[in-house]
């Protein structure tokens, strides 16, 4: 089982429309409204997957309510953390072009003992995990040292620890010790304030992360060690709607690096290891653009994506 945690969980509302102009009124061909927040997006891949998982999530007021019944329609297990303020909602408007534009709000204000609720939601849900994941921004005005106790925690049990995070959360989940920080080339660069990939990758290693794995869209996807760097490059000629794909990638990461059994900070920087995890990130984010709404995988294209991955050949 592998804790998935969303610190800012939302009402995902997606809007269809035949051609986005700003400025005019918009005709809304299709709506789908779903749980969203990165971590629910994980959480739904991997369970997709058939990797049973608990989402340890704080909400609040009627669109808290109504994310904590919908997910358990779904089938997926939560840890549901009641909070004052009410559960944002996101907006992401798709033309039949498949140019998504989204519009996230900030989320609500989370006070000090919710989120130490939080952290013993987390603590209580890793005592039977094999892994955690934290995935998604933090509420505006969060501490992002809020992260550290739930990273520390579950490095401390013994559990790999994949940390999807930016900004100076990102900086804490790495000083934290996470195995794995896996943010994008942008949010490393703006995090870390260094001027190329490398460099940022080295500044989370030297705070405490054990492998830092960089997602750069169609540029791949690269892991990065002290003394290695590993690059899979993304699967060409994939079209459709890429909003949620860096989510699929981080399961498909997940998916590798736990089977068929959890790895150490130790073993997952073996060049071997990190390539067959980047092979499965990538294929997991690349089938995720086939589907119309974050969250959901073609299970289908995953395999037919690894099998064209693996021509690529293993580090020597």
């Amino acid at each position: 089982m592998i804790v998935v945690i969303t610190p800012n969980p939302a009402v995902d509302v997606t809007y269809r429309v035949a051609d986005q102009v700003v400025g005019v009124t918009q005709r809304v061909l299709d709506v789908v409204r779903r749980p969203g927040g990165k971590g629910v997006n994980v959480a739904r891949v991997l369970d997709a997957a058939g990797v049973p998982t608990t989402s340890v999530l704080p909400l609040g007021g009627t669109s808290g309510a109504w994310v904590a019944a919908a997910l358990q329609r779904d089938g997926l297990t939560t840890a549901a953390v009641p909070v004052v303020g009410d559960t944002r909602t996101t907006v992401t408007v798709v033309d039949d072009h498949v140019h998504p534009t989204m519009y996230g709000e900030p989320g609500p204000a989370v006070t000090a003992d919710e989120w130490a609720t939080v952290t013993g939601a987390v603590r209580n849900a890793q005592a039977a995990a094999s892994a955690l994941v934290v995935s998604g921004s933090l509420p505006r005005g969060t501490d992002p040292s809020v992260v550290r106790p739930w990273i520390r925690g579950a490095v401390d049990a013994g559990l790999l620890v994949v940390a999807d995070l930016s900004g100076p959360s990102l900086l804490e989940a790495a000083a934290a010790g996470a195995t794995v920080c896996k943010p994008n080339r942008e949010e490393l660069l703006d995090a870390t304030g260094a001027r190329d990939e490398r460099s940022g990758a080295l500044d989370l290693l030297a705070r405490g992360a054990g492998v830092v794995v960089v997602s750069a869209g169609s540029a791949g996807i690269t892991a990065h060690t002290p003394d290695a760097v590993v690059t899979v490059p993304a699967v060409p000629n994939v079209h459709g709607n890429p909003t949620g794909a860096g989510d699929a990638a981080t399961a498909g990461l997940v998916l590798a690096l736990t089977a068929p059994g959890p790895r150490t900070a130790a073993d997952v920087t073996a060049p071997d290891v990190l390539h067959r995890a980047l092979v499965s990130a990538a294929a997991y984010g690349a089938a995720a653009v086939l589907r119309p709404v974050a969250g959901e995988v073609d299970l289908a294209a995953v395999d037919r994506f690894t099998t064209q991955l693996d021509r690529t050949g293993s580090p020597t």
